[in-house]
């Protein structure tokens, strides 16, 4: 199998510079045999930096780079020269990563702006010259202050797509073609369970020019909040879409339990799912005819806005775009 080129999660050790320690030089030329103190400051160590690229989707330029350092800060020197400051090491990563700790699990940052720069780990102060502790009672201090310690830490950088619609489903359901359609993405699509490993993006137009962005979540299987599946790797992709749309084929035999199960499967992962705006497409509806279409709805739930959609022949999809403009700007 191809090794995939999404990459959603990895695990970086994050290292900070050292701060450069101050100077204790005391000022000595021909002129001057005894002169004052003049150390200068140590410069700070070196910022690791998370900065925003929206031009990313992926966390796969950071797969194999397990150790992220930063420079030390310079020692001050004499005639209060500040020592330079330890050079930064600025990661561009996708818009929706988060960093957490990786010992404690604890939430640090997330960046969800093109640009938007964080520290994810800061560098040590630079210690302070002896110039700062010269006092009337002391007036050649001959000591200076270390710099502080950079920090060492194990950090997990997760994706979370940012798109306006998740599209929601089991294998099979039509999601991957729906999005082949109605945008310029090209999903791999086959008639086999899984036929997508790895979430898809696409830019969907409207009308007067303006678009959503739509994506197709890898399918769902009951026991998938469990870890069953493919479904728990991408579960958390769905908590950063704005509204959800659910897909399941017009061939299922029981559309109303399976739509139970896909909603069960969200609130087990996380309740707050279930706060998100829905609506329910019947997928592949070119191969029923209306006669059974009408019979089909009197059993489907009636808690959720529903369309019969085709993607191989068009049908309804410009209503299915309607009802999804309505559901992100109502």
């Amino acid at each position: 199998m191809a090794q995939s080129n999404f990459i959603d999660y990895v695990k970086i050790c994050s290292r900070s510079g050292h701060g450069g320690a101050g100077s204790a030089h005391l000022h000595r030329d021909k002129r001057t045999a005894m002169g004052g103190p003049d150390g200068g400051d140590g410069g700070r160590g070196g910022h690791i930096i998370l900065r925003g690229n929206s031009q990313l989707w992926t966390l796969l330029h950071l797969q194999y780079r397990k150790h992220v350092i930063a420079e030390n800060g310079q020692n001050g020197g004499p005639s209060h020269s500040t020592g330079a400051q330890g050079k930064d090491d600025v990661l561009e990563v996708p818009l929706g990563t988060i960093a957490r700790n990786a010992e404690t699990g604890e939430f640090m940052c997330e960046i969800t702006e093109d640009g938007q720069e964080i520290i994810l780990t800061p560098g040590g102060r630079g210690g302070l010259g002896n110039a700062h502790f010269k006092s009337p009672t002391n007036q050649t201090p001959r000591y200076a202050q270390p710099g502080e310690d950079g920090r060492e830490e194990w950090v997990i950088l997760e994706l979370k797509l940012l798109a306006d619609v998740g599209l929601v489903g089991f294998p099979n359901a039509g999601k991957s073609t729906l999005l082949s359609v109605v945008s310029a993405a090209k999903p791999k699509i086959a008639n086999y369970a899984f036929t997508t490993l790895e979430p898809n993006l696409g830019v969907v137009a409207y009308r007067d020019y303006r678009s959503f962005v739509m994506a197709d979540i890898p399918g769902i299987i009951e026991g998938a909040s469990e870890g069953k599946g493919l479904g728990l790797r991408f579960l958390r992709h769905i908590e950063r879409n704005s509204m959800l749309l659910f897909m399941i084929s017009c061939d299922s035999p029981d559309i109303a339990e399976e739509y139970k199960i896909l909603v069960n499967e969200l609130e087990t992962y996380n309740p707050e799912l279930l706060d998100k705006k829905r609506i329910l497409a019947i997928t592949k509806s070119d191969m029923i005819d209306d006669e059974l279409e009408a019979e089909m709805r009197e059993t489907l739930p009636k808690d959720i806005p529903t369309v019969f959609i085709s993607s191989m022949t068009q049908k309804n999809i410009t209503q299915l775009k309607d009802m999804i403009w309505s559901a992100l700007n109502s």
